[in-house]
């Protein structure tokens, strides 16, 4: 059975296992889709990776974004 998917947030910081060729390991994600967008934070540069490659990729969590917002409830009359 597959593991669970990894929760990732916009605004999170990770560090990969590999550094970027600019020298930098630390990535901010700034999309979440079918593909995770990233932005290298040494050098600016924005990659977009499947989730799985993503997943196989980040070595840790710098740090966590907060949840995003939830819809409000409807109010019950």
């Amino acid at each position: 059975m597959p593991a669970p998917p990894i929760e990732i947030n916009i605004g999170d910081i990770v560090q990969t296992r590999k550094p970027h060729p600019c020298g930098g390991a630390i990535w901010a994600v700034v999309r979440i889709g079918a593909e995770i967008g990233m932005r290298c934070t040494t050098c600016d540069h924005k990659v977009f990776l499947p989730r799985s490659t993503f997943e196989r990729r980040v070595k840790k969590f710098i740090s966590r974004a907060s949840e995003p917002p939830q819809p409000p409830e409807p109010a019950e009359s």
